[in-house]
């Protein structure tokens, strides 16, 4: 990983697994790490345990509940105030519910979470990253995903209201979504000097993603699945490398790319899938 002094990066999801040693590493390669936490109490716990591990790390807790598009307005108003730029955005926050809930907002949870969040950071700080990017030579977005197998997207069903509600069919599509969202921001921000990427971490042992699901999946995971710290190899190498500065539109595993089948090669579900999302948004579908 390259040197991040002076640089600012932001990590949704920070306050355990992947997502905190995603900010861990950051900072401790000399970057100051915006830490996201659905509250200030847990964002805060976060930086206390990154700096009991990094003493000289620079980490500023902000509270936001990624599931309510208010919060992450309010979050990204924060961040572009305070600092201007933004070197790294890593989405890792994420959610697998065993019910379905909707948010105060109207929207199902899992789909506010895993999706939306992703879309409305992205796009409420592209002029902070085009900023970092015009001085700095890039500018790096990194979407924390999974590989999605043979999952389509339902797009008369995206916040599954029909039938039965599980995890198992509210998940993977969100997935796919990450995958084709990133695409779509790469292909917009082409020439600008900001990439985007996805990466597929693999199963990350002991994460608190899986308390609500419990079962054998949450058991294969705790049993085989890779350290935090392991899982955070590839998200931090797309976040810091020289290699990958200008490496864009890419899903990878390992350090390397991963070919993206069916619909997560589709242009025009991720066409109708971004004009969705501006949609909810309330934007007029072209948000820059």
């Amino acid at each position: 990983m390259a040197a991040m002094d002076g640089r600012i990066a932001l990590v949704t999801g920070a306050t355990g697994g992947l997502a905190k040693a995603v900010a861990a590493g950051l900072a401790r390669e000399g970057a100051a790490v915006v830490v996201i936490g659905r509250n200030y109490a847990r964002a805060q716990e976060a930086v206390q345990d990154i700096r009991a591990r990094v003493p000289a790390a620079t980490l500023e807790p902000l509270a936001c509940d990624v599931s309510l598009q208010s919060s992450v307005q309010a979050a990204a108003d924060q961040v572009r105030a305070r600092y201007g730029r933004l070197d790294v955005l890593v989405n890792a926050a994420g959610v697998f519910r065993k019910e379905r809930h909707v948010t105060a907002e109207g929207l199902e949870l899992t789909f506010a979470t895993n999706v939306m969040s992703y879309f409305l950071f992205s796009n409420l700080l592209l002029d902070a990253l085009k900023k970092a990017a015009a001085s700095a030579g890039s500018a790096r977005i990194v979407n924390v995903t999974s590989r999605y197998g043979n999952t389509r997207l339902a797009f008369d069903d995206l916040q599954t209201a029909k039938g039965k509600y599980s995890y198992l069919r509210s998940t993977p599509p969100t997935m796919l979504a990450r995958v084709l969202l990133t695409q779509e921001l790469a292909e917009r921000l082409r020439g600008t000097g900001v990439v985007a990427n996805a990466v597929h971490p693999g199963l990350v042992r002991n994460t608190g993603l899986l308390k609500d699901v419990g079962g054998p999946f949450r058991w294969i995971t705790n049993r085989f699945g890779k350290t935090a710290e392991q899982a955070a190899d590839t998200p931090l190498w797309l976040a810091t490398a020289a290699e990958t500065a200008a490496v864009t539109g890419k899903l990878w595993a390992q350090r390397k790319e991963l070919p993206t089948p069916g619909m997560g090669s589709d242009v025009e579900a991720r066409h109708r899938l971004w004009a969705e999302c501006s949609r909810l948004a309330g934007w007029d579908g072209v948000h820059k």
